[in-house]
């Protein structure tokens, strides 16, 4: 990648993350995030799923839809690719932190096999009240997903 190309992409990672977060991370922790080992993104037109490695596990660090691109499917598509490219790399169980109070991403990950596995209570600030706990979830990559 040239650096004119990972300036482009990591300015359309921050752009995308802005749309769909309160809180959105910066053209430089992206660009942090992406030269660190073991860490490799997977992208849509709508968003993008950002996972770092670390031997048999893994961690989905952010998953991003644009709010116009929500309800058709990328995020499913770019969780199922993340896992898959995972477990190419041997990973065996996959992991994230999802907002307590972020009812649609928690029935995205409940259908694609995720489960509760712990709680960091009061983990996400809220610019309009109180701190919201983050529930950790995991899915074992070798097992196959519910079906509806």
């Amino acid at each position: 990648m040239t650096d004119i190309l990972t300036s482009e992409l990591v300015q359309g990672l921050a752009a995308v993350h802005a749309e769909a977060f309160d809180a959105p991370w910066s053209p430089e922790a992206f660009a942090a995030l992406l030269s660190q080992p073991g860490v490799f993104l997977e992208l849509e037109p709508e968003g993008f799923i950002l996972i770092q490695t670390a031997v048999d596990e893994a961690e989905i660090l952010t998953l991003a839809v644009r709010p116009d691109g929500r309800r058709c499917g990328s995020a499913t598509r770019l969780v199922e690719r993340a896992a898959s490219r995972a477990a190419v790399l041997g990973v065996e169980r996959l992991f994230l932190e999802v907002a307590e109070d972020n009812a649609p991403a928690r029935a995205l990950y409940a259908r694609l096999g995720f489960e509760p596995v712990g709680r960091r209570p009061r983990y996400y600030a809220r610019p309009e009240g109180q701190p919201v706990d983050a529930l950790l979830l995991a899915r074992n990559l070798d097992t196959p997903l519910p079906t509806a």
